[in-house]
């Protein structure tokens, strides 16, 4: 049986149903936001208590990690980024969830194998490229201010 380019497309049509993009955007908005919220209300308390301003970002990037990475792992992270989308991955706690997610899956292969190996299958290129690129970005900022 062959099927058509026009036959096929609208069989793809059928099976995939368009997406609610701007209840996406909505969701990813307020998520993030409750997420950037959260990350200065922490500030605020952490400075209140008498850290510095300093300390306390750090504090805050900290908290905010773990906090990913145990939403994670309690199963409570996946559920949001069902609904909150590139809300809940964006910022530092979906960094935390893209290397807790493999882990916790791969654990059962080893914590050689499985773990070690499969902890950064989601988050190493983007730290490769990330790395990279700043690099690179480096020694060229470098070599034009030799001209300058």
């Amino acid at each position: 049986m062959k099927i058509s380019k026009n036959q096929y497309s609208k069989m793809t049509e059928k099976a995939s149903p368009n997406s609610p993009i701007l209840k996406n955007c909505i969701m990813a908005f307020l998520v993030g936001g409750a997420f950037c919220t959260l990350g200065q209300m922490l500030i605020n308390l952490y400075m209140y208590f008498g850290m510095e301003q300093k300390d306390s970002r750090t504090l805050t990037s900290i908290t905010l990690v773990f906090l990913g990475a145990l939403l994670t792992t309690i199963g409570v992270y996946d559920n949001l980024a069902k609904h909150a989308g590139a809300g809940s991955l964006v910022p530092i706690t979906g960094f935390a969830n893209s290397i807790v997610s493999p882990a916790i899956e791969f654990k059962s292969e080893g914590y050689v194998l499985g773990l070690g190996a499969k902890m950064f299958i989601i988050a190493g290129p983007v730290l490769v490229y990330g790395i990279t690129t700043s690099v690179i970005y480096g020694i060229i900022y470098y070599i034009y201010t030799l001209f300058i």
